[in-house]
């Protein structure tokens, strides 16, 4: 017998312009136009967690003996290329330049409107 974990190739990260704590806006699919805080990247799978975006209910069984169960609400994932990085300030989505700056560290910038994101 083989092993279909030792057939199965490794997945690398993806280089995401997308981080952790980015406003984005929601650019395809039923949440069309929200936008929400990033929670969670998830590299391997090129997905985000949107803040108050693509809401799940679970129904988790009790645990402990005595313990109810209940019903949660909690955000799924979306796929990266369903978000683009949106601007506060001019309130608008952009795609992200990642560019050197004079002193040779890497930037992060909105194409749309110049403004540095960090």
């Amino acid at each position: 017998m083989f092993n279909l974990n030792q057939t199965k190739k490794a997945s690398l990260p993806i280089k995401m312009r997308i981080r952790k704590g980015d406003t984005v806006q929601v650019i395809n699919g039923k949440e069309k136009g929200k936008t929400g805080e990033v929670l969670k990247t998830l590299p391997i799978e090129n997905r985000v967690i949107v803040q108050g975006i693509n809401l799940r209910t679970r129904h988790v069984k009790p645990t402990q003996e005595g313990e109810s169960g209940r019903i949660v609400t909690e955000e799924a994932s979306l796929h990266a290329s369903n978000v683009m990085v949106y601007s506060t300030k001019q309130k608008t989505a952009s795609r992200v330049e990642v560019f050197i700056d004079k002193d040779g560290s890497k930037k992060r910038r909105l194409k749309k409107t110049g403004e540095l994101i960090d």
